[in-house]
This record gives C-alpha cells, structure tokens and sequence, in this order.
C-alpha cells in the first residue's frame, strides 16, 4: 500500500491551530490533514470528519482555535437530504410521536408545490415501517399536525396519529398549556424581561411585526393583531451577545424572531428583522433559534410528558465562538 492510501485510510486527529481559528472547515482540513480540495470536500460531505465528538457535513461550518478534527475512514455516510433519519424519533405510540425536525427543512408546505418536508418525510418513513398486520396497508400512514417550526428553527415537535389525540393535544394548545422553551443568540446584552405585544401581517411597513412599533400612529392606537407572549430569561451574557431562554405562552409566526429583534436583539443569523439594528452583525449562515423543550399531558392516557433536545452543532459552535469563559454548554 502506498504512503498515499495510508494517508487516506488511517484514522486521525489533528488540533485547530491559530491561523485557522474561524476558517471554514475545507480549508482547514484541507490544510491540516494536507490533502487535495476534492478529499477534503469529500470527507466532509460523507460524514467522515468531526469537530470535537460532532460529526459536521457543512463545508462552510467555521472551526475555531483549539476545537480538535477528527477523521474517520470508516463512518457511515450521514442520511442525505430528502431522507427520514429515524434517530428523529423521539418518542412515539399509536396516539402520538414527538420527532425532532432539523433546521433548514420546512414542517409542512407553505405554498404549493413545497415538497420533501419535514412531515412528508415522517409520513413516508412511517407507510414503510409500518407492521406486517397494520390494515390498509396501501394507505399513507396517518399524520396530523397541532403546530409547527420555521424552517429555520430546529427542535422537538409532537405530531397527533388518531383524531382522538388531535383534538385532545390542539385543546391544550388553545388554551397555552403546553410547554416550549427555546434557545437563541441574540445580538447584544439583553435583560431578562415578559414581552407582550399584537403581531399582525404588516405592521405598516411591508414585515410582519407588533402593532405597538408600527412607524404609523394609526396602527399603534388600534392595537391590531394577535396577541402575543414571549418570556425571555437571560442565561449567559456572551461577547456582545446573548444567550436567552424564551418561554412561548403563544405561539404566532416568527414571534420569538420579531420580539427580540424589536427589543434591540435580534437573533444571530436573522435576515428579515434586521433592518433597524444600529450595532454590528454576527455573521451567521443560520438562525440560532432552538426549541429545546417540549412538555404536554398525553391527550389519551393523561400522563405528563416532557422531552429535550440539545442544540444542533452549529449552535453550539456559534456559542463555543462567543464565550467569554468556559462554562457548561447551553442547557
């Protein structure tokens, strides 16, 4: 074997240095492992390289000084896009399953001709898995839906199987009684604060926003719009960011995303609710917007269920980056 297969074949690790701190990650192994453009891209792409204990597939994730790269020949190729990773499953019985939807995937279509979402793909998933004995095995395996994720944002979701379990689970979203907490990096040192406005469609100039920061008085005095309820708790002041809880006792559209950014701190990684940001922007390709936990009462057996979820690699990176000590992970 030549020196240039065992190079390609052995398993190794090598430290982020200086020079790389901040780089994206085919650059660096490329230069670090000092293999050609193609390999580099290659291993990534195929779930052979990690950051510390993550494996990464995104060309362009940054590493940052002191992470250490990992490569491992023999790793399986990570599901690809379009295809169900099981490990979403988080819990599931013939009433309900809670799945975690990654980010980037919408929940259900939006428009027409929206395909391969996240629901599509469960759906799918479950029709092929399905038991031997299941009845009307030709049918699409039975799938509702109670709320859903931005595209952008990943975590846990609970989708109904029977319409007894619908009903029951919708109930509970009415009436505000189920729990969600997300995570986000806001830019700037936020405070911890109840934040309660009415979001309408157009706010007066062309976004979806609060009627109360309207640019037009008329707006502000009519007090349009859903009313709308965000809990923040600040729980890590990061360099010139901010790691937040937010406690949903509503759930509109881009809520969490519109009351940060009309507090001063939109969320890293925003595009739509940036244009009134005074301070510099932390680049981000993505939205660092997690839904961390998810509690609800079993709307068949009455048992409390509560579930959570740890934020993908590229939020704990961007948190990683923006540390001022070491401390404990986001939690």
């Amino acid at each position: 074997m030549s020196e240039t297969q065992n190079k390609h074949d052995a398993e190794k690790s090598i430290a982020v240095d200086a020079e790389h701190d901040r780089v994206r990650l085919d650059k660096s192994v490329k230069d670090l492992f000092d293999v050609p453009w193609s390999i580099a891209r290659t291993w990534i792409e195929s779930g052979k390289i990690s950051v510390d204990t993550t494996v990464v597939t995104a060309l362009d994730a940054l590493v940052t000084q002191g992470a250490t790269l990992y490569f491992s020949p023999n790793a399986k190729r990570p599901y690809s896009q379009g295809q169900f990773n099981p490990k979403c499953i988080v819990y599931t019985d013939s009433h309900l399953i809670v799945a975690y939807k990654p980010a980037d995937i919408l929940t259900v279509p939006y428009e027409e001709g929206d395909k391969n979402t996240f629901d599509m793909q469960l759906r799918g998933y479950l029709t092929k898995n399905r038991p031997k004995n299941a009845k009307r095995k030709g049918a699409m395996a039975p799938l509702m839906v109670v709320h859903r994720l931005d595209k952008l944002t990943s975590g846990l979701l609970v989708f109904p199987r029977t319409l007894e379990a619908k009903e029951g689970l919708s109930v509970q979203f009415r009436e505000h009684s189920v729990v969600r907490h997300y995570l986000a990096l806001v830019h700037g040192l936020a405070k911890s604060k109840t934040i309660k406005t009415h979001i309408m469609q157009d706010r007066g100039d062309g976004i979806r926003g609060s009627c109360e920061t309207s640019p037009h008085a008329k707006v502000r005095r009519s007090q349009q719009g859903q009313l709308a309820i965000t809990h923040v708790a600040v729980v890590e002041l990061l360099k010139n960011a901010s790691l937040v809880k937010c406690v949903l006792e509503t759930g509109r559209t881009n809520q969490i995303r519109i009351h940060m950014a009309e507090q001063g701190h939109p969320l890293i990684g925003e595009r739509t609710y940036m244009r009134n940001y005074k301070g510099k922007e932390i680049d981000s390709l993505r939205l660092m917007l997690h839904a961390a936990e998810l509690g609800f009462t079993h709307p068949i057996t009455g048992k409390t269920l509560h579930f959570t979820a740890p934020p993908p690699p590229h939020f704990e990176q961007m948190y990683q980056q923006l540390k001022i000590t070491p401390v404990t992970s986001p939690r």
